[in-house]
């Protein structure tokens, strides 16, 4: 008789119900356990200490732009990527059991949230918009102070989390509003409990360049060459050197293609740094 192998939770950032738990179920079936963690760099901190199996964090919203702070994170921190995933973000106007919309005068939610939901807000000018650390989390706190003029805005499964009623549904102003989350592992998880996939890869990598003129066009030559498609370019500033950047790509191909194995050679000869982030099926 084979024995199962026991999982850890995977962290994410946020209360039960966020976003990033819902990214979870879809990385890693419903019945994954998790850990929430109160900052994106607890996040990290905690799969550094060996406490969970592996971390899913955002990392860019198609309306909101990048995650910064994830960025600097997968650089500072030594986690492959090994999945991706996107999440539709629907917001719903959700509020305590007992207390009707037209009771509605405030309502609570990540700030990235109230400003996806701007149209709502236009509609009815006389409820306020109040900031809160997060969304699953301002849900949490109106059914622990039942506030009988408050509301929240977030998840359906927040809703269900927390035992309260969803008054309005799909409140955001754009329905193309995704969010791709990345799973992250430790190098010997990774390596012991590969991904595999019969569907196309992604390679995601970040490098740095001499600051001199065509410096970065001849960079990107290297996978322009080799008819490779880029999906993200993104830089980010260089810690110490001032106005010098990292640049991180992600492009499509296994990293252990020839096409890319060449591509990552050419790019070696002309950066003064790079590093591979992972290399792992494409998500939907």
């Amino acid at each position: 008789m084979t024995r199962r192998r026991k999982q850890l939770p995977i962290a994410f950032q946020g209360e039960p119900g966020a976003f990033s738990q819902e990214a979870a179920r879809r990385l890693l079936g419903p019945d994954v356990e998790v850990l929430p963690c109160v900052r994106f760099e607890d996040v990290f901190r905690t799969l550094q200490k060996g406490g969970v199996e592996g971390a899913v964090v955002p990392i860019e919203n198609t309306l909101a732009g990048s995650v910064h702070e994830n960025y600097d994170h997968l650089q500072n921190f030594d986690f492959p990527i090994v999945a991706e995933t996107s999440v539709r973000i629907v917001h719903n106007l959700i509020a305590p059991p007992g207390v009707p919309f037209a009771s509605i005068k405030r309502v609570f939610s990540h700030p990235v949230a109230l400003n996806q939901c701007l149209n709502f807000f236009t509609q009815h000018p006389g409820v306020e918009k109040v900031s809160f650390y997060d969304t699953a989390g301002s849900v949490k706190m109106i059914m622990e102070e039942r506030p009988q003029d408050a509301g929240a805005i977030a998840s359906a499964v927040a809703s269900e989390i927390y035992g309260a009623r969803i008054l309005r549904r799909s409140i955001e102003d754009d329905r193309q509003n995704f969010t791709r989350f990345f799973l992250l592992r430790s190098p010997e998880y990774a390596r012991r409990f590969p991904i595999r996939s019969d569907g196309p890869w992604k390679t995601s990598l970040v490098f740095t360049t001499r600051n001199v003129p065509g410096a970065l066009f001849r960079a990107l030559s290297a996978f322009a060459l080799r008819d490779l498609s880029l999906t993200k370019i993104e830089s980010r500033p260089l810690r110490g050197k001032p106005y010098e950047y990292l640049f991180y790509v992600d492009l499509l191909g296994n990293v252990d293609a020839p096409n890319v194995q060449n591509a990552l050679n050419h790019l070696r000869e002309l950066a003064d740094y790079l590093r591979v982030l992972g290399c792992y099926p494409k998500g939907a």
